[in-house]
């Protein structure tokens, strides 16, 4: 699961992915991807996509 680090300095905050993050945010990329025939095409998509991380508790 991800979990989100707080920074020491500044307000900006990090996100640490577990392999099976990582590897489920390209399962999901490359099933919406191949519809696609252009970058372009599949850029636009994705900028309107929202993409869950599960946090750790």
């Amino acid at each position: 699961m991800a979990r989100i680090i707080e920074s020491q300095v500044g307000a900006r905050r990090i996100i640490k992915m577990s392999v099976d993050d990582i590897l489920s945010i390209v399962q999901d990329y490359q099933r919406i991807v191949p519809r696609f025939s252009t970058i372009e095409d599949a850029r636009s998509y994705l900028s309107d996509t929202v993409i869950y991380i599960p946090e750790e508790a």
